[in-house]
């Protein structure tokens, strides 16, 4: 059996103190705690849905709000992410997923080229849901994208309730992402005519 691929990252500032493992090859068990009720049922779905083990522990200044707790977390799950992978030798590279909810539908596509990008559509009628504000969810997204070097699009192909529309992005996230990370036995080297994904 080839053996698991995890990451342990810990970031720690003025603003935030986070604690993060991530295995991608796990089953999709999760224990979160940001402090912030929907982020971490978005986590936990993320989890859950691309069947990797994430165990995250934040102690953010959630005095001033959540955007330093929700950027920063996005900053440490993607350079675990890209810590994980390695060198990426054998892996699919390229990941998708057109994922409804109820009457929300969303498409995720996904490369783990080394070159960080964020194509974003989405337009949340609230600005918040519970205690998580919906403009961050771009910023978490964004925060992923460029600290694991991977090209990212997100696009709400169509909207509806706000809980619906953030949830299926997190969980066709996930299941893009369980895509590209993928090992393919067919893939004896790096999936690049270039050769490398850094």
């Amino acid at each position: 059996m080839a053996e698991q691929r995890i990451a342990h990252i810990t970031r720690k500032t003025k603003e935030t103190d986070i604690d993060l493992t991530i295995n991608l090859d796990g089953s999709g068990s999760s224990k979160i705690s940001t402090e912030i009720g929907f982020f971490d049922h978005m986590l936990e779905g993320f989890a859950r849905h691309g069947l990797f083990d994430l165990d995250v522990t934040i102690a953010g200044d959630l005095i001033v709000d959540c955007h330093h707790t929700v950027e920063d977390c996005g900053i440490v799950l993607g350079s675990a992410i890209k810590k994980a992978l390695g060198s990426k030798k054998g892996i699919r590279r390229y990941g998708s997923c057109i994922l409804p909810m109820d009457e929300a539908l969303v498409l995720c596509a996904i490369d783990l080229s080394g070159r960080p990008y964020l194509s974003y559509e989405a337009q949340f009628t609230s600005e918040r849901i519970g205690y998580l504000d919906t403009e961050m969810i771009k910023e978490f997204f964004y925060a992923v994208s460029y600290s694991a070097g991977m090209n990212l699009h997100i696009q709400v192909l169509k909207e509806g309730n706000n809980h619906h529309m953030a949830e299926a992005m997190f969980k066709a996230f996930a299941k893009a992402l369980d895509e590209a990370t993928t090992t393919d036995p067919r893939i004896i080297d790096i999936l690049s005519t270039k050769g490398s994904l850094s």
